[in-house]
């Protein structure tokens, strides 16, 4: 991402699950909402993706109320619409139609002046492929460690 401004990276979406493709769609936003992502106020934890009667849908993101926002701010939990194209929609059902697989939201960025947001196809992680790659961040960092000690 080089003139892309990243926004929002879901490190939780990649401890819980394997993500297998990404996907690049923008949403369906109203004024406030794009300026408190814009400020950062945005809050993935709870939220998924999901595919209903052919529309692409972002349940329980929080985008926190605009501060300088009046009487018509927007809903903080709403459902969202995602915007992609009809094959990619297509490709995503038949893929989360198999067993374990579903769509999390991965990152949020911008391109060319719009929000965009990176979805993944994802497959959930059992406890031991979460322990297997803790201990793998770990044996990295420490030998990341040790080479900088060998260079001093």
């Amino acid at each position: 991402m080089s003139a892309d401004k990243e926004i929002l990276n879901n490190r939780q979406a990649f401890h819980e699950y394997f993500i297998l493709e990404k996907y690049e769609a923008g949403i369906s936003l109203v004024g406030t909402e794009v300026k408190s992502i814009m400020a950062g106020r945005i809050q993935l934890k709870e939220s998924f993706v999901q595919i209903k009667e052919g529309e692409v849908w972002l349940f329980g993101a929080h985008i926190s109320h605009y501060s300088h926002g009046n009487i018509n701010n927007h809903d903080v939990l709403r459902p969202r619409k995602l915007l992609l194209h009809r094959k990619e929609i297509e490709k995503l059902e038949k893929e989360t139609t198999q067993k374990g697989m579903t769509l999390v939201v991965t990152s949020i960025y911008w391109k060319n002046g719009r929000i965009k947001f990176e979805i993944g196809v994802a497959k959930g992680k059992k406890l031991y492929d979460k322990r297997e790659t803790e201990m793998r961040k770990t044996i990295e960092k420490e030998t990341r460690q040790q080479l900088k000690e060998k260079l001093r």
